[in-house]
């Protein structure tokens, strides 16, 4: 029976021996209680991801972000990026968050169920106003959904409209 698989030796009614039985070891046994691997998505798919500064907890953010949203997540901050060089990059309350100066911020992404919606800070000084209006008094939003339908060079100009702007302490 050498080379035969336990599956393999028990088709052809033979027994298979100790040797080509594998035991139940700590490694090769799941847990039912087991804690996930990966970022825990909250409420509405949202990853909760640590709070830090800096461009790698942005990245393990948009990582972690579910499905058709992470291709989404890459594209945003592409654009962002291009259009803003010197921008400040931060995760605070499972939310990246783009600034000039690490301290205040103008632009905060954040997943939902069926959108990812981005908050303009100072959304109702940008040139046309963002869509979604907010209770916060200067802010507004844009939503993304699935199809990943937004028009890029408005994006881009808000992007340029908002980083010269001051920006919000969140």
């Amino acid at each position: 029976m050498t080379g035969k698989t336990p599956e393999q030796a028990e088709a052809s009614g033979a027994k298979a021996t100790p040797a080509e039985t594998k035991p139940a070891t700590k490694k090769n046994v799941t847990k039912p209680n087991a804690p996930p691997t990966g970022p825990v998505l909250l409420s509405g798919g949202n990853p909760q991801i640590a709070k830090g500064h800096g461009d790698a907890p942005v990245q393990a953010y948009i990582a972690a972000m579910p499905g058709w949203k992470s291709a989404i997540g890459h594209r945003l901050d592409t654009l962002i990026t291009k259009t803003v060089p010197d921008v400040q990059k931060a995760v605070k309350w499972n939310s990246p968050l783009y600034g000039m100066d690490g301290k205040t911020w103008f632009l905060g992404i954040h997943c939902f169920d069926k959108y990812i919606k981005l908050a303009f800070f100072r959304g109702t000084s940008l040139t046309p106003m963002p869509p979604v209006a907010s209770k916060t008094a200067h802010a507004r939003y844009l939503h993304i959904h699935a199809d990943g339908v937004f028009d890029e060079a408005q994006f881009v100009d808000w992007m340029r409209q908002a980083s010269g702007m001051p920006g919000e302490k969140v």
